[in-house]
């Protein structure tokens, strides 16, 4: 397949909750587990998190039936407490997460490059449903 440019896709949620809370949700693994999954057949079995400038990340996602997976990782370029995660991951694309508290809730917008296998709109629902699941599990824990 021929290299071709990345598209950078924009989503967004706001969590009916303090964005302390979102941004331990967002990053402590014992949360991450729970939420990183798109669809219910999948999920996140262990991730690995050294929050960070420089630190690495590390999720294995997976069936359920554990018929298939792959590990998601990355680099921590930019941790902002509360405010913004950004990350290079394993193959090089770039994503940009931005907190922004709102008294009681808070605004989560995740900027990511797009890979070349899948269809945008296909990664911009999955990363969508993945932020859907984010805030609902925050929301009701």
């Amino acid at each position: 397949m021929e290299n071709m440019p990345s598209t950078t896709v924009t989503i967004e949620a706001t969590i009916q909750a303090p964005v302390e809370k979102v941004w331990n949700y967002w990053t402590q693994p014992e949360h991450i587990t729970q939420w990183n999954y798109a669809i219910p057949e999948w999920h996140t079995p262990w991730a690995k998190n050294d929050l960070r400038e420089g630190g690495s990340f590390s999720f294995r996602m997976e069936a359920r039936d554990g018929s298939m997976g792959f590990e998601f990782g990355g680099v921590y370029d930019t941790v902002k407490l509360h405010e913004q995660i950004a990350t290079t991951l394993g193959d090089g694309r770039k994503t940009n997460t931005v907190f922004t508290a709102m008294g009681d809730s808070t605004k989560v917008v995740e900027s990511f490059e797009t890979e070349t296998m899948n269809p945008v709109e296909m990664q911009r629902a999955g990363w969508q449903s993945i932020l859907n699941n984010f805030k609902q599990y925050t929301e009701t824990h």
